[in-house]
């Protein structure tokens, strides 16, 4: 991966044949068979030059600022292409509109109509772009196909991510939180940080602004050790665990190329559930790391979720930006736990629902948030009802513990099934084959078959059970093994990449593709 973009961009330079500035242009240009990521072999080119430009501005807060947004405007080109003019359009338009509630605040008047306009705009985007495949696909359904001609619409990456950030820095204004910048360059960093940008975390504006407008940034030695320890295990994460075991076996076993047998859809589940966490984990643990090296700070996204006992406790361990982003700017303005027992279940049920749509628009989705919803809120009912029941399992004694770990894991892992099913129709399907056509005698086919695939999942979720303890160790380790050290991680970690890449483009014939979120 990393060796051959490299080979074809030292030909290109030194080919002099007189095509040479073409081919150079058609590598920097948007392309849309091969978005950029994080793990690209052209992203590890980019930043490796960006790098060198970065350590001489880093003690300059404006061509800092200036630098780093254009290499995430270019970033975000080489992702989507076109659409970054609409992340253009939401820096400038957010910009403006927490400057003029920020006026409004000082003059003691209502900004709340500001406010409103703010969301409006940011959820009109969303619902167009993640609503509109689907109310068409139902109005052709009704009126017969073709009623509605309209061409299929493409999810900008990371739009989900962006727009939320871009309400939570309006919100944070109008609640007195924060000072609106005064630079729109400042916003178009904190909105456009190419780490974050794509797939998050959601950062609290609060807690990134005083980064970006420090006039210097330090990185320590024990800053880039973990840097390179979060990067390392999250390219283990994300582009071997999780796209080994997406490519070679949940992708087919869902799509009913595996059989129709109870124990193929039962362990599709399972390597789904660790797949998603490997991916988008991973993938979090690379843009902390990258913003990492950089000397920024951004929150940790996952805490060993699947550790939980109860469903509250999941949600504090998963995709915490997304679900901290959802109680204070969603759960709280609908009430929260203020007005009562029953509401404050309602505005439990009625933020999950909205947390599934905006992760799409589709009976799937909405039966995983209003799953999530429920379990939320009948989680409450049993802390009310039951004396001496517990919110999180390290309160819990080590038998209980156990025995609601195993319930909170299979609750989530049914949720997951859901989220990734295309239809109910699949969701059946698998269900019906777990109940009715569960054989134990399928097993040994089903690992001779994809032995490697069992063998990734057992060590992901071993990895994934390990004590807290023992990562903070191994992340020690890596500090402490100094410079060198780190670098033959990196270059061990890339080499696996590039041979697991080789591995799954033989045996499936096709590239892993994206992160599974982004397509949210």
């Amino acid at each position: 991966m990393v060796m051959e973009w490299l080979n074809s961009a030292i030909a290109t330079l030194f080919a002099f044949d007189g095509d040479s500035v073409e081919r150079l242009l058609a590598l920097l240009r948007y392309d849309e068979s091969s978005p950029l990521t994080l793990t690209t072999g052209f992203f590890l080119v980019a930043f490796l030059i960006f790098g060198i430009g970065y350590v001489v501005l880093r003690g300059k807060a404006r061509l800092r600022t200036l630098y780093v947004v254009l290499f995430s405007l270019y970033f975000y080109y080489k992702l989507s292409g076109v659409y970054i003019l609409l992340l253009l359009f939401v820096a400038v338009s957010d910009f403006l509109i927490g400057r003029g509630v920020s006026r409004r605040v000082e003059e003691g008047c209502s900004a709340k109509a500001l406010v409103a306009l703010s969301v409006v705009i940011n959820v009109a985007i969303l619902v167009y772009f993640k609503a509109t495949n689907f109310f068409v696909g139902v109005v052709n359904d009704l009126y017969g196909s073709g009623t509605l001609d309209w061409q299929s619409v493409v999810v900008p990456a990371g739009v989900s991510f962006f727009v939320f950030q871009s309400i939570a820095y309006v919100v944070d204004i109008s609640r007195g939180v924060i000072r609106p910048l005064t630079r729109f360059s400042d916003y178009l960093f904190m909105l456009s940080f190419f780490p974050k940008m794509f797939l998050g975390p959601l950062v609290k504006a609060r807690e990134f602004i005083p980064q970006i407008e420090a006039e210097r940034v330090v990185v320590s030695r024990e800053d880039f050790g973990r840097a390179v320890s979060l990067i390392a295990g999250g390219v283990v994460k994300y582009a071997i665990i999780a796209k080994s075991i997406g490519v070679l076996f949940v992708a087919p076993a869902f799509a009913g190329e595996m059989g129709d047998g109870g124990v193929v859809a039962l362990m599709a589940i399972y390597g789904f559930t660790l797949q998603i966490y490997c991916d988008f984990s991973g993938y979090s643990d690379i843009a902390q790391g990258v913003a990492l090296m950089m000397g920024f700070r951004l929150p940790d996204n996952f805490d060993a979720p699947y550790h939980s006992a109860t469903i509250t406790e999941f949600w504090r361990r998963w995709h915490i930006s997304l679900s901290t982003w959802l109680k204070d700017y969603l759960y709280i303005s609908l009430g929260g736990n203020r007005k009562g027992a029953f509401r404050t279940y309602l505005n439990l049920i009625i933020t999950m629902f909205l947390g599934g749509l905006w992760h799409g628009v589709g009976l799937t989705f909405m039966a995983w948030g209003l799953l999530h919803g429920v379990a939320l809120a009948l989680h409450k009912v049993w802390l009310k009802v039951i004396p001496g029941a517990k919110t999180l399992g390290s309160d819990m004694k080590p038998v209980w513990r156990v025995v609601a770990t195993v319930f909170t894991f299979h609750l989530v892992a049914f949720g997951w099934l859901l989220f990734t099913a295309k239809d109910m129709t699949v969701v059946g399907a698998m269900l019906h084959n777990i109940a009715y056509n569960f054989s134990w005698a399928d097993v040994v086919p089903m690992v001779e078959k994809s032995g490697v695939v069992f063998v990734l999942m057992a060590i992901g979720y071993l990895l994934h059970m390990l004590p807290r303890r023992a990562d903070e160790a191994l992340r020690r380790g890596v500090v402490r093994s100094g410079f060198v050290g780190q670098w033959l991680l990196m270059v061990v970690a890339i080499w696996m990449v590039v041979q697991c890449n080789m591995l799954l483009a033989a045996e499936a014939g096709a590239a892993a593709g994206l992160p599974i979120y982004a397509a949210f």
